[in-house]
């Protein structure tokens, strides 16, 4: 678990939220907007609009600064715990709860997540949906058996996280172990959906290069199943677009939608 430590002080030390955004999620130029954006809201879109996904809470874990992820989810869901392993993410996020002025701006991926749904809901009311949902935003740490340690939270009803497990996760058994974990955070019957990067070793943000954890098919298949997971989803998009190859190397990006068992 050393290097790991290492990894999340390095990570502690060196991420800048704000560079972040606006390398990765800047309208028309950042580095993930071609592909994961579509990706990633249009599997959300489509889970939690099938009325199979729904209940009293979801719990998302390792947001980032980012607020996209839930758009979909607070048609579902009536309260939502988000949270982040960084203080600067969690402060990100809080400022955009309360729509303070300089909050980042994730208004045109609203608006696009309103098109999808294609009803009559604005993008201010859509904000305003999800700012009422999420009831707190917690400092979590994905290595710990419990992530919110001290903090012991009840079972949810759903599980997301995005572009979050690779980062921490030093090797493959890490990941399982997390994703074992997380077993203890859901209701029987509850549902996880995990979104990320394949085949990827590393991104930067700035003069900053992160380590990524290399993940394919193979790999989630054997972590969910062996985790006790009955896989519902499980989808890799290949890269189509090399523009920003220098900035990250993934070669493609997943979605597992999984389910705990029922107790019989």
């Amino acid at each position: 678990m050393e290097a790991s430590s290492r990894s999340q002080e390095t990570f502690r030390k060196d991420f800048d939220p704000k560079n972040y955004f606006d390398t990765y999620y800047t309208p028309g130029k950042g580095g993930l907007t071609t592909e994961w954006i579509p990706f990633a809201l249009k599997n959300l879109y489509e889970i939690f609009s099938s009325g199979k996904v729904k209940g009293d809470t979801l719990m998302d874990i390792g947001a980032g600064p980012a607020i996209y992820q839930l758009l979909s989810a607070c048609n579902a869901f009536k309260n939502i715990i988000t949270s982040d392993f960084l203080n600067e993410n969690c402060a990100q996020i809080k400022k955009w709860l309360r729509n303070d002025p300089d909050m980042l701006d994730w208004s045109s991926y609203v608006q696009t997540v309103c098109d999808m749904e294609g009803n009559s809901e604005t993008c201010e009311e859509k904000e305003d949906k999800l700012r009422r949902a999420v009831k707190c935003v917690l400092k979590c740490d994905v290595l710990k058996k419990n992530p919110f340690d001290p903090f012991v939270l009840p079972p949810v009803d759903c599980l997301l996280s995005c572009l979050c497990l690779e980062t921490p996760c030093k090797d493959l058994d890490a990941y399982r172990d997390v994703v074992k974990n997380f077993n203890d955070l859901l209701k029987p019957g509850g549902h996880l959906i995990i979104q990320g990067t394949a085949m990827a070793t590393f991104y930067s943000v700035g003069e900053k290069r992160f380590s990524l954890l290399t993940v394919g098919k193979e790999d989630l298949e054997k972590a969910f199943t062996e985790s006790g997971f009955e896989i519902l989803k499980l989808e890799i998009k290949l890269r189509q677009d090399m523009t920003f190859w220098r900035l990250a190397d993934y070669q493609g990006f997943y979605v597992v939608h999984a389910r705990k068992p029922r107790i019989v």
